[in-house]
């Protein structure tokens, strides 16, 4: 039977570590592997080192390395793959990589990536986040088992270090709830259906834990708190039921931990409350501390989330600590913890001596979120609050007063905009000033923005940061790679070209590096996708703009060529999400100060002749609140900021912008909304499914359904963008369609873009000779 004894996590824990590594040594692991310069045994050894080195560094920051504090969540490339592989629960096309029934490390990587014309799962972001989880595809004939017990052997690992870690896996409910039916699947087909099927893979998996002396399995439930998802959440609540009922149910089992993150559970709270789960984690900082009315926890471990595992200010460990006495009401042994993992943010801020002090004694990363839990669990069991508390405190104060935060004049700008300032001339009036100006064909090809980021142009620029060549000579050796890209373009035959980006290390953090209000990390990556890291910027400031940025480069690449050549901007709303974004004001007020700097940027890209220009908003729909309470408030403000940056444009500018993953029926109402003449959204690996929903929606302004999946090294053929693009004509009118790439091509290679380009602009030709 379990021990049902209130045992585990005294001291404080965390929900997940940063994975990625310190100094991003998983990556350069992975990425050495993918090129074929080392193997798997090599690939290996790399990652149990790096799990090694971050169970001893949390323990030296105060975890307790016996009572499974320590959580075990190491991941190849994502959770989710990671979970699908311990069930086998993916797709057949992926069975040639399997060696006796479970899925080898070569084919992990293949679902991920793709393999020549095998695609890799489609791509979308995790809940509200900027990290991107493989999407599960999931049918009547998913044929579950017991595949790689990766739980199991994190565990063991452990245990040979003399740690007592705690497994983590995606709950069976979140796994199906976040799939897509397959597509063999029925129309009104629901991969929550085949729970039963799923149920007895998870119980084999709690089996094998319990032969180990696991005290403890961690089970991520976090679709619990969201109402976005394709399922409803009563179909949600009762899954949860029948599923926790059943493996509560189990004598050979650890203890659970449920996870709940993101948002409040609300009614949900109570389905777990009475479920005979022993372990509940709860989001305090994005929901609140639950009314004790109802709800008794008593006889469980409650993790009280309440440092923010998704965002690196410093806590208010006061506030926090109330909100734990607070829980204690509910019955229940509450021990202080991340609000979600911490692998959203970077591991420390140890090195980071180029931050000006005072925001750097604003902030926490992991390493200093860890610090925060010792002592907020230390004063809720001893009573007595230690110096990180006045520490806290003062750093508090700093920020409050400080003159950066809250600035008169741009206070001043935004209580004189008027509704003129939201809104551009009727749509017919623009697109026939445009037809005029411009002179594309029918379906114009374009790409997104960036090309590869070589390793030429990292360090031309790292060169010049370190001052080791003059300005000019930067400009010089940037303007050669523009010059370049854009010959490139022009012998591919594109039909309207971009510079290229090679200026910009990143499409948020050139921008925060421009505009007051912004800092920047060293070495705080966190993780995107698999290898791939970003930098997110620290925008703790109001914001503005001190001058142009990008009319220069952009300006040069256009004088390169006859073609038009689109200037190339990072919309308010991405930069939001892609930032660590102040806490102390409204989100929709900070949304407004960087509109305005980018409308700025928009009337000098202008005055220098630039007619198209593209407005990124890869994000808007990441941000959407898992509650729908909450979501019309937001689509109001991240609508009313595109709209504020792009509408100071003349007729015969064309705005373009972009958005990823984007449930385009989910969202329609606010992507009309951005009156965006050209809008491209990602459609590759999904094979064009957006189109029905554009079609139904009845859009009608110019769209660009991507047919490149650029997350993937897999090379398209002209035949497979042709295939996409007769879907799209079926649906869309072809007046209305561009044809381009799913994103940026910044990450893949030269080797890979130029035959994937070529095809795309071969199969648009053949597209057109069709329409004839």
């Amino acid at each position: 039977m379990v021990n049902t004894e209130q045992v585990g996590f005294e001291g404080g824990t965390i929900l997940g570590y940063p994975r990625i590594g310190k100094n991003r040594e998983l990556k350069k692991a992975l990425e050495s592997f993918w090129a074929g310069r080392t193997d798997v045994a090599d690939l290996e050894t790399a990652a149990s080192q790096l799990r090694v080195r971050n169970w001893k560094h949390m323990h030296e920051l105060g975890l307790r390395a016996d009572n499974a504090s320590i959580p075990a969540d190491f991941s190849y490339y994502d959770h989710i793959l990671d979970t699908l592989t311990v069930v086998n629960g993916l797709p057949s096309r992926f069975d040639a990589w399997k060696k006796n029934g479970s899925l080898t490390l070569e084919g992990y990587f293949v679902a991920a990536r793709g393999k020549d014309r095998v695609a890799p799962l489609e791509m979308t972001k995790w809940f509200d986040t900027n990290y991107h989880y493989l999407v599960p595809e999931i049918g009547p004939n998913t044929q579950f088992s017991l595949g790689v017990n990766f739980p199991a052997q994190l565990f063991k690992q452990g245990l040979t270090q003399g740690f007592v870690t705690r497994p983590y896996l995606v709950g069976p409910v979140t796994l199906l709830a976040l799939a897509k039916p397959s597509e063999d699947a029925p129309a009104d087909f629901n991969p929550l259906s085949r729970l039963d099927d799923l149920l007895p893979v998870y119980a084999e998996v709690l089996k094998e834990l319990h032969a180990l002396d696991a005290p403890w399995i961690q089970l991520d439930e976090s679709a619990l708190v969201s109402e976005t998802l394709a399922v409803s959440s009563e179909d949600v609540a009762e899954a949860a039921s029948r599923v926790y009922a059943y493996l509560t149910s189990l004598d050979e089992r650890p203890r659970i931990l449920l996870q709940a993150s993101y948002a409040d559970l609300n009614d949900n709270l109570q389905v777990v409350a009475s479920s005979g789960v022993e372990g509940i984690a709860l989001d305090l900082v994005r929901g609140g501390v639950p009314a004790t009315s109802g709800i008794d926890l008593s006889g469980k471990i409650v993790l009280g989330g309440v440092v923010d595992g998704h965002n690196i200010w410093r806590a208010d460990l006061d506030k926090a600590l109330e909100k734990l006495s607070a829980l204690q009401e509910l019955g229940g042994k509450v021990i202080a913890s991340s609000s979600t993992s911490l692998f959203h943010v970077p591991h420390t801020l140890e090195g980071e001596d180029k931050l000006p002090e005072h925001v750097r004694s604003w902030l926490a990363f992991a390493d200093e979120k860890i610090r925060e839990i010792v002592s907020l669990d230390a004063a809720l069991a001893f009573g007595e609050k230690d110096p990180l508390f006045d520490e806290a405190r003062q750093a508090l104060k700093s920020r409050e007063v400080h003159e950066g935060v809250h600035r008169p004049d741009v206070a001043q700008r935004i209580a004189g905009l008027s509704e003129d300032d939201f809104s551009r001339s009727p749509y017919e009036q623009r697109l026939a000033a445009q037809r005029n100006a411009l002179g594309l064909p029918i379906l114009p090809t374009t790409t997104i923005g960036s090309f590869p980021q070589t390793p030429e142009i990292r360090k031309t620029r790292a060169a010049f940061a370190r001052g080791e060549i003059t300005e000019e000579q930067y400009k010089e050796q940037i303007r050669e790679h523009i010059s370049y890209v854009v010959k490139l373009q022009e012998d591919i035959d594109l039909d309207v070209l971009v510079h290229g980006e090679a200026e910009r290390n990143d499409m948020v953090q050139y921008f925060a590096e421009n505009f007051d209000g912004f800092d920047v990390t060293q070495n705080g990556w966190v993780q995107s996708y698999g290898s791939r890291c970003t930098r997110p910027s620290i925008l703790w400031g109001d914001v503005t703009r001190p001058r142009p940025f990008t009319v220069e480069w952009i300006s040069y690449a256009q004088s390169l060529t006859k073609k038009q050549m689109k200037g190339m901007l990072t919309g308010p709303v991405t930069i939001l999400a892609w930032s660590f974004v102040r806490d102390d004001q409204p989100k929709a007020v900070t949304a407004t100060q960087v509109a305005l700097a980018l409308r700025d940027e928009i009337a000098d890209l202008e005055k220098a002749g630039i007619q198209i220009i593209q407005v990124d908003e890869p994000a808007i729909r990441e941000l959407l609140p898992l509650k729908k309470r909450d979501q019309e408030d937001y689509l109001e403000w991240s609508v009313n900021s595109f709209r504020l940056a792009t509408s100071g444009a003349a007729d015969e500018t064309q705005i373009h912008t972009h958005l990823c993953y984007s449930e385009f029926g989910q969202i329609f109402d606010a992507i009309d909304g951005l009156a965006a003449d050209v809008t491209s959204v990602e459609a590759e690996r999904s094979k064009m499914d957006i189109v029905e929903d554009i079609n139904k929606a009845g859009y009608e302004r110019e769209i660009g359904p991507g047919v490149y999946d650029i997350h993937s090294p897999r090379v398209p053929t002209a035949e497979d963008v042709e295939e996409l693009l007769d879907i799209a004509v079926k649906s869309i009118p072809a007046t209305q369609l561009w044809v381009n790439p799913d994103c940026g091509l910044k990450t893949r290679r030269y080797e890979e873009v130029v035959p994937a380009l070529t095809n795309m602009v071969k199969a648009a030709k053949v597209a057109r000779a069709k329409l004839q």
